[in-house]
């Protein structure tokens, strides 16, 4: 940003008059030797001034560019007088800058300035050097030359630093004084081999050529060490800077703020609905979608600010403002938030990735990157778990994210320490009025907080990344009680929920097959409820792993179904032994009519394509009965029983009186009879 734009202006312009004044002077009264154009060390110097223009030396971890142009500019000097050196520099020196498109103002100023450093550079050659002794030259010379070099350097240095210190509005005491050994050392390195080649070419102008190899070796190992720290610093996969530079851009920022007072934002984007994608639709779907979020980001914030991918699927954004308003950053993540939320279509899949944005405005937020970054998270959080998008950090947010932190650890603690347990709920076969199969609910009896329910901690396992371990847990757990049922002499199976990261995990049925081997229980006594979204999402490969488990004897059925995007008639080529009505429609069943309507339609069709209908959220004696007269199998719900731990199940189970209560009505048909199957 421009701080002093008059000032910058006529100081470029002034260093440009006096550049160009002197090449003029030199064209027109003081250019007498000509160009050697006959020789071929002065075209082979040539050559090398303008590669080096074109590709300078980028250093890891300094802003300095080293140009190997340096070297044989100041050869040509020694070899064929100021004149020449400072006009084929202010030719190769504008070449890049017209192709790279670098505007008028600037690469005039940057021809004036060599110019300038040049003229500075030669006239200490002439004074100090005699222009016959320039190619034999003796230790009597290193003085001169010496001082020549840092003639260069110092009115050189000035020249850009000036430049740069009012542009950015910093002290040029600072600006001039940072890296200043590194350069200094640099220059002198680069230029102290002018002489030698000067020396070699005197003998024989072929020979030349041979300072050329390891000055491009030198060029090459700085290109690859440059490679390597773009690596360290950028995003692999979408080549943005990563969180490693965006903490340190972060901290330039906030050092140049101190400094002039200006304003700036950093914004932490999470990308909502992304681990779905990643895992029903398979990490390759997730990497291209992932860099497709760089050009819409990049084509918001501009070129004024940094995006950069800072892990998983958080993005950061640094910009700058006018003023320590939120408002204005506030604005800018909502453009943001338009532009990533709009529909992306990854290999013929239109895809609905939604983002959350968190906001910290420096100072007013915070000092230092640690407090601008932490608080920006918070705000991230905020917006995710209020639904809202965008969110401006507030003080009062810390304690939410505490708790949710100290929650996430205090899970994986529970999980070591044995504090899940699993509740159990009936499900009764509206046949013959009996209990075979139960559900596997987890719970979690925390020792401050009490009973927590899944619904506060199951997302969060998904967040924090145990949702596996505690897929693990309620599959070993449940098959365990159903191993000691059996030992009790009660004959009960298993349902289990999986997770859509579960489902299509390749290690899953082999991991199944160990569990059941291990306790010496038959497949079918597990059934493994997976949602329609979860298999949809990505059916090729969920088929290829449900048939696996099919073939293995594991029984199969699709939970919640719908409220998902899927049809009986996909439904048909999946390998599942049941359709779970979702408690949505069975719970108004009574009351409204449609919702009958479409419990019945749902059973009609799935008993037609052969699976087992289970409905779950059956709360009254009235939804019972129609579900029985509407032909569905399996009924599930309060009306039934609440879940309940393994020992009150047995009881309930073994209750005599229990099938009395809702045992079927004479004459109606049992499962198993072919009419029963036809309807």
């Amino acid at each position: 940003m421009i701080h002093h734009p008059r000032l910058l202006s006529l100081y470029t312009s002034a260093v440009s008059v006096a550049g160009f004044a002197i090449l003029a002077a030199i064209l027109v009264f003081g250019y007498s030797p000509g160009l050697p154009v006959t020789e071929v060390a002065f075209w082979l110097f040539v050559a090398a001034v303008v590669a080096g223009e074109f590709a300078p030396i980028r250093v890891p971890g300094h802003s300095t560019e080293l140009a190997i142009s340096t070297t044989f500019t100041f050869a040509l000097m020694l070899a064929y007088g100021p004149e020449t050196a400072i006009l084929v520099q202010a030719f190769s020196s504008l070449a890049p800058d017209v192709r790279n498109g670098k505007p008028l103002q600037r690469s005039l100023f940057n021809v004036a300035q060599y110019t300038l450093a040049w003229s500075a550079c030669g006239a200490v050659v002439m004074t100090l050097i005699p222009a016959e002794e320039n190619a034999r030259f003796a230790a009597q010379h290193l003085p001169a030359l010496a001082l020549a070099v840092g003639v260069f350097f110092v009115v050189n240095s000035l020249l850009v630093r000036t430049a740069v210190a009012l542009s950015q509005e910093i002290s040029l005491v600072d600006h001039f004084t940072r890296d200043f050994a590194f350069r200094a050392w640099t220059t002198g390195m680069l230029m102290a081999l002018a002489p030698g080649i000067v020396a070699v070419q005197s003998i024989d102008p072929v020979l030349a050529i041979l300072i050329v190899l390891p000055v491009g070796a030198i060029h090459r190992a700085a290109r690859e060490l440059a490679r390597n720290e773009h690596l360290v610093t950028h995003d692999s996969l979408t080549g943005m800077p990563n969180r490693v530079l965006f903490q340190q851009c972060v901290g330039q920022a906030v050092t140049t703020a101190q400094r002039s007072g200006a304003h700036f934002a950093v914004l932490m984007i999470d990308l909502d609905r992304f681990k779905d994608i990643n895992d029903t639709l398979g990490h390759h779907q997730g990497d291209l979608l992932l860099k497709e979020i760089r050009p819409r980001l990049e084509a918001v914030v501009g070129g004024d600010a940094m995006a950069a991918r800072l892990g998983g699927d958080e993005f950061g954004v640094l910009l700058s403002l006018t003023s320590a308003d939120a408002d204005e950053a506030a604005q800018a993540a909502a453009r943001i938030r338009i532009a990533i939320c709009q529909g992306i279509e990854i290999d013929g899949v239109m895809l609905d990735v939604g983002a959350s944005i968190g906001v910290a405005v420096a100072p007013t937020h915070g000092d230092s990157v640690e407090m601008l970054l932490k608080a920006a998270d918070i705000a991230m959080y905020r917006a995710k778990d209020a639904g809202s998008g965008v969110e401006v950090y507030e003080p009062i947010d810390d304690q939410h994210t505490v708790r949710r932190l100290a929650m996430a650890r205090e899970l994986r603690l529970g999980l070591e320490r044995g504090e899940l347990l699993l509740h159990y709920q009936p499900k009764l076969d509206l046949a013959t009025g009996e209990i075979r199969d139960v559900e596997a609910l987890v719970r979690w009896e925390h020792p401050e907080r009490g009973m927590v329910p899944p619904d506060d901690f199951v997302p969060l396992a998904e967040h924090a990344g145990l949702i596996l371990g505690l897929t693990t847990f309620v599959l070993t757990e449940a098959l365990d009680q159903v191993k000691r049922w059996r030992a009790e002499g009660l004959d009960l199976t298993v349902a289990v929920n999986l997770s859509a990261r579960s489902l299509l995990d390749g290690a899953l049925p082999d991991d199944i097959s160990d569990l059941l081997a291990e306790r010496g229980l038959e497949p079918a006594c597990l059934t493994l409820e997976i949602t329609e979204n979860a298999i949809m999402s990505d059916p090729l490969r969920a088929q290829r792993i449900l048939e696996r488990l099919r073939e293995m004897g594991v029984r199969l059925a699709v939970d919640d179904f719908g409220t998902g995007h899927s049809s009986l008639a996909y439904l048909k080529r999946l390998p599942v032994d049941e359709v779970k009505i979702d408690r949505s429609f069975v719970m108004n069943m009574a009351a409204d009519p449609d919702d009958a309507l479409i419990v019945r339609s749902t059973v009609e069709l799935a008993r037609g394509l052969g699976r087992e209908v289970v409905a779950e959220g059956v709360e009254d004696a009235e939804s019972l009965e129609r579900l029985r007269s509407f032909g569905c199998h399996i009924a599930q719900g309060y009306h039934i029983s609440r879940p309940l731990p393994a020992d009150e199940l047995a009881h309930f189970v073994q209750d005599p009186g229990f099938s009395a209560t809702l045992a079927p009505p004479a004459g109606a048909l049992p499962f198993g009879s072919s009419v029963a199957r036809v309807a």
